[in-house]
């Protein structure tokens, strides 16, 4: 059933949330179509949001107010069916105590997103294998699939992956921003390997995840960890949220060569959003120091009162007011790397993951609803109505499946 609201007091017909929020220069017949898709994102960093004050998935809020990107009307507008919900960790120290904190916040991350499932059973669904996706759709609920960004809080204990496996996660990438335990980054501050791929401790970790069925995730991860784990899994490897190197030249973005390397494994690259890694945008120094002290004081708060976080926010919009970003990549620049990738390894290895609310977004793509725009931008290149399902989430769920099969009984 269709949630419906009154347009207006000229109108007396109640309309869908869905037809009313069609982008501009996106037809009709492409909205419905987009509407019709099953449609996943393989890279939700929303959990953050979930532990918000007074912020509930239930309601829709503003990429310009609160500067969150995905809830529930929203993800109905712009027809995203739901995707792969992160429980991100922050690179700490490798240490005892730094394991320790990183493992009780991720599995209370975890927790937060089974909550939020269990709190709101007619919209969202845990979906825990390939074939939960299209159920789960076709009953009009958000599929909620769990991933791990950065496995930094496993520690040195690679079995505590079953308990994430217990809890959900069918998907798992190795490190983050700077080199761990497991594997070496392709932005450690250091720009020095430390292991030349995965460590001793990786390598064991991705026997782990292949004896459960956990697809890897090299997003993140240097191109050497890339080749360790195409070399290594016995199933497809997923970049959950990257982009093409040949585009712009980023540590982040992937190279040709890997490109087809990984397509030839049977693996998927997930286009990313993320504009830092789509071109360069000219240097805004003010800007930046004021969002660096801002986000510094945002970690050390981490549980924030309702006050606290509305002055956050003030200090956010202010920052906008007096440093606008002026030069900031477009839904075009996102294309060019899209289109990039389906060139090179086309449709059958291309996928989305546009890193909301861990920084993605666009001019042009500010948040979720506007994704019917990349529906209608694939069938202007030519790809057909069965390209973009795959893009939208079959080729996702296919390497989800293999990971499936693949597993020991």
């Amino acid at each position: 059933m269709r949630n419906t609201y009154l347009m207006g007091a000229a109108l007396v017909a109640l309309l869908p949330i869905a037809a009313q929020a069609q982008p501009k220069n996106v037809s009709k017949q492409v909205y419905l179509l987009h509407q019709k898709l099953i449609t996943l994102d393989s890279h939700l960093d929303t959990p953050a949001s979930l532990d918000l004050p007074d912020w509930s998935i239930d309601e829709e809020h503003g990429v310009h107010s609160d500067y969150t990107q995905v809830d529930l009307p929203r993800m109905k507008k712009g027809g995203l069916d739901g995707g792969f919900w992160a429980i991100y960790t922050g690179q700490g120290q490798l240490t005892i105590e730094g394991f320790r904190k990183a493992r009780d916040f991720a599995l209370l991350r975890g927790m937060s997103i089974r909550s939020m499932v269990a709190a709101d059973p007619d919209n969202f669904t845990l979906a825990l294998e390939a074939k939960d996706a299209a159920p789960i759709a076709a009953a009009g609920k958000r599929i909620v699939y769990m991933s791990i960004e950065n496995a930094y809080p496993l520690g040195e204990d690679v079995s505590l992956i079953k308990t994430f496996y217990d809890m959900g996660v069918r998907v798992s990438g190795f490190a983050h921003f700077a080199h761990n335990q497991f594997a070496d980054s392709s932005t450690d501050p250091s720009k020095k390997p430390r292991y030349g791929g995965l460590s001793p401790l990786g390598k064991e970790l991705l026997k782990e995840m292949n004896r459960l069925g956990i697809v890897p995730d090299a997003s993140h991860s240097s191109d050497q960890v890339l080749d360790d784990l195409l070399a290594l899994s016995t199933t497809p490897v997923l970049l959950t949220h990257s982009g093409c190197k040949a585009v712009y030249d980023h540590p982040r973005n992937i190279d040709d060569d890997h490109l087809k390397a990984l397509a030839a494994k049977g693996g998927v690259i997930q286009m990313n959003a993320y504009g830092a890694y789509l071109r360069a945008s000219k240097p805004n120094p003010e800007r930046q120091k004021a969002l660096m002290a801002l986000y510094s004081q945002m970690r050390e708060d981490a549980k924030v009162s309702p006050e606290a976080r509305a002055a956050m926010l003030a200090k956010r919009q202010e920052i906008d007011r007096l440093y606008p970003d002026t030069d900031r990549p477009t839904f075009d620049d996102f294309m060019a790397h899209m289109l990039h990738a389906l060139k090179v390894v086309g449709p059958d290895h291309v996928g989305i993951g546009l890193d909301w609310d861990g920084g993605g977004g666009v001019v042009g793509m500010e948040d979720v609803v506007d994704l019917p725009k990349i529906t209608d931008a694939l069938l202007k290149a030519g790809y057909s109505e069965a390209d973009v399902q795959k893009i939208w989430s079959g080729n996702v769920l296919r390497v989800l499946a293999a990971a499936e099969a693949g597993k020991q009984k």
